[in-house]
C-alpha cells in the first residue's frame, strides 16, 4: 500500500495549479502533457509555430528534472514503483494514449486545467478517465490478482 502524504500532495498540486497558470498567463497555452510532448514528436514538430518548440522543450526538461531536485533537496531517493509484467506494461501505454488522442487530451489538460476553467467537455472527460481508473484497479487488485 502507499504512505498517505497530504502536506507533500498539497505542496506538489499547489506547484501543478501554479505551473498552469503561468503557462496559460504567459504563454496563452493548457499545460497539457500529451498535447506539449506530442508537438515535438514527428510528424507534428514541423508543424508547430517557431517559438512553440523551446517552451514545449523546456516544459518537457522541466518534468524529467522535478523528482531529481527533489531528491538533490530532500536527500531522499525518489521511489517509484511499476509492474514487472513487460505485457501489461506495453498494453497499458498503448490503452493510455489511445485514451488521451481519442479524448483531446490528458488528465493535465483535462483534470487540471479544463476543469478550473468549468469546460463542460473536459468534466466529462475526467469523470470518465476516474471511472476507468478506479474500475480497472478494482479489476487489477482483485479478480486479477495483480
Amino acid at each position: 500500500m502507499t504512505e498517505f502524504t497530504p502536506w507533500a500532495s498539497a505542496f506538489g498540486g499547489a506547484l501543478i495549479g501554479l505551473s498552469a497558470v503561468l503557462l496559460l498567463a504567459l504563454n496563452g497555452r493548457i499545460a497539457g502533457i500529451s498535447g506539449i510532448s506530442s508537438a515535438v514528436l514527428p510528424p507534428w514538430g514541423g508543424r508547430i509555430a517557431n517559438g512553440d518548440m523551446a517552451w514545449r522543450l523546456a516544459f518537457i526538461a522541466g518534468l524529467l528534472a522535478a523528482p531529481l531536485v527533489v531528491q538533490m533537496v530532500s536527500g531522499e531517493p525518489i521511489e517509484q514503483t511499476v509492474s514487472g509484467n513487460i505485457g501489461l506494461m506495453v498494453v497499458a501505454g498503448l490503452v493510455t494514449g489511445f485514451g488521451a488522442v481519442y479524448g483531446g487530451g490528458c488528465t493535465s489538460g483535462h483534470g487540471v486545467c479544463g476543469m478550473s476553467r468549468l469546460s463542460m467537455r473536459s468534466i466529462l472527460a475526467t469523470l470518465t478517465f476516474m471511472a476507468t481508473a478506479f474500475v480497472t484497479l478494482f479489476v487489477m487488485r482483485h479478480i486479477v490478482g495483480v
